[in-house]
């Protein structure tokens, strides 16, 4: 994951999307959830995937992944038509997902964990993997995890361990990274931090980046696409302040949600309950 080059080519035509997926019909035995969608996922740009819980978005999310066979459509890399045509390990070279549960491994140390990431490169006796320590030591590197190499796993806060699980994930060293919900159960400050690593990898490191996310605000904040879906239909899709409107949002979860840009063009949301407008008195010493 190597800094992608810049060009002062005006006339260069855009880079092709780094996987995409077209038309896709996904089904649990024999009940659609997700019909006719569509996404791109761009190099060097953060996509979020929102909706209202069972829209459809770690569905999806698990099919450009590879994890769940479409009834129709395909999932395409750049030089590839059908991932499906693609080997386990081929296809672990190029996309990686960071899934919202992983089994905790007991008594194995952080570093030992972040380097089951280098699986797709390994032969048969885990050997013929001579990049392996340098994507190890970069991973946990920009995942702030160095310090903590030789600390057993089940010992980590929930936010540590997350970073964790993101070292590994980058240690596949692929252009391409999908988070499902990864700031969920996370304080504040590890939200902040895992976001913020988000948008460092698109910028930094060129990588194309698919999240499912829950807050609107996080979403509009991180990323530079976003993709709104509703009972498994993509019902809008652009930048961030062009589908996060008060009525599009209102429409997809059923209340009412107040929207506003501020000088910055940052993106703002508010569900309004029914005690949003509750008067309150400041106390007073």
């Amino acid at each position: 994951m190597s800094p992608t080059p810049s060009s002062d080519d005006s006339t260069a035509q855009p880079a092709p999307p780094a996987l995409r997926g077209a038309d896709l019909r996904l089904a649990y035995h024999g009940t659609v959830v997700v019909d006719s969608a569509g996404l791109r996922l761009l190099p060097g740009q953060v996509t979020a995937l929102i909706g209202p819980n069972g829209s459809g978005k770690s569905t999806l999310l698990r099919a450009l992944a590879r994890l769940h066979k479409p009834e129709h459509g395909t999932v395409a890399l750049p030089d590839v038509d059908d991932v499906r045509t693609l080997s386990a390990p081929e296809f672990a070279r190029r996309v990686t997902l960071l899934s919202q549960s992983r089994p905790t491994p007991s008594g194995v140390a952080v570093r030992d964990v972040v380097g089951y990431g280098r699986h797709p490169y390994r032969g048969r006796w885990r050997q013929d993997d001579p990049d392996g320590p340098r994507a190890v030591a970069w991973a946990m590197d920009v995942t702030g995890t160095t310090g903590m190499a030789a600390r057993p796993v089940d010992e980590l806060s929930g936010g540590e361990l997350q970073r964790v699980w993101l070292a590994t994930c980058l240690a596949q060293d692929t252009r391409v990274l999908l988070l499902d919900e990864p700031t969920t159960y996370l304080d504040l400050r590890y939200q902040v931090e895992i976001l913020d690593l988000v948008r460092d990898l698109a910028d930094e490191h060129g990588v194309a980046v698919g999240v499912v996310l829950h807050d609107l605000d996080q979403a509009a904040a991180v990323a530079d696409h976003v993709v709104l879906l509703r009972r498994g239909d993509v019902v809008g899709a652009g930048l961030p302040h062009e589908v996060l409107t008060a009525d599009a949002l209102t429409e997809t979860y059923g209340i009412r949600i107040d929207v506003t840009v501020d000088e910055h063009g940052r993106v703002h949301t508010r569900p309004v309950g029914r005690h949003s407008h509750r008067e309150r008195t400041l106390a007073t010493v």
